[in-house]
């Protein structure tokens, strides 16, 4: 069986990242998260006042900045998982929150920033053997990708999954912040001038709105099969 790219697109609170961290274990691949490095440089503004204050980013400051701002991950010997650090110390945590997932689009939008990440990114899936889920993986990542995935849900739905996520938590969040949130983001996200949110032109739909985690499993390790052993 060949080693191959698998990328893996879609809206936000898709559960693109735990589906394509189980993949990964499962098969043996490497994972990278490309949303945890757009929430780091998200964390890195906020820690370093870069946001102005009517919300929007000190651009010219950060582009300055943006080839210093070294992201890396590190493997959670408990979870197996990897974990998000910024300039060497762990943020997994302090990313996944609400304000930084309030903000992450703004930063994710500037072509810049894009530029810098994609580079990242490709110098890590050179190798292949990765899976790897975004918002542009499949589209300006990894265009030629063996198997890519675009992975949608309704907005309700979604929106619930980070209440329930969140919650679980212990954070006080609001159902209704939440569901905003996520219609905000898919709108950003889908009419930003750089790398906009699309399904390439050789991805397979997979609408997990009805789905259980057993069946989303199932469903991916079929197509993987089916994309190795071509």
């Amino acid at each position: 069986m060949k080693k191959i790219t698998i990328a893996i697109d879609g809206f936000s609170s898709c559960g693109k990242s735990t589906m394509a961290k189980d993949l990964a274990k499962e098969i043996g691949y490497i994972y990278i998260d490309s949303g945890a490095m757009y929430r780091a440089v998200t964390l890195y503004c906020i820690e370093n006042n870069l946001f102005n204050p009517d919300g929007s980013v000190n651009s010219a400051e950060l582009e300055k900045r943006i080839d210093n701002i070294r992201i890396s991950f590190v493997l959670n010997k408990e979870t197996s998982r990897p974990e998000t650090c910024l300039d060497g110390v762990n943020v997994e945590s302090r990313i996944r929150t609400m304000e930084v997932s309030s903000r992450v689009s703004l930063v994710a939008a500037l072509g810049f920033v894009r530029e810098a990440l994609v580079r990242q990114q490709q110098e890590m899936g050179k190798a292949k053997g990765i899976v790897m889920d975004g918002r542009d993986i499949g589209t300006v990542v990894f265009p030629d990708a063996e198997l890519k995935i675009f992975v949608t849900a309704s907005a309700e739905i979604r929106a619930q999954r980070r209440y329930d996520e969140l919650k679980a938590k212990g954070q006080e969040v609001s159902f209704d912040e939440i569901l905003n949130n996520v219609q905000e983001r898919d709108r950003i996200d889908q009419t930003r001038e750089v790398s906009p949110l699309r399904k390439a032109d050789d991805a397979i739909v997979l609408d997990n709105s009805n789905m259980t985690i057993a069946e989303q499993k199932e469903w991916l390790k079929n197509e993987f099969q089916r994309a190795a052993n071509v």
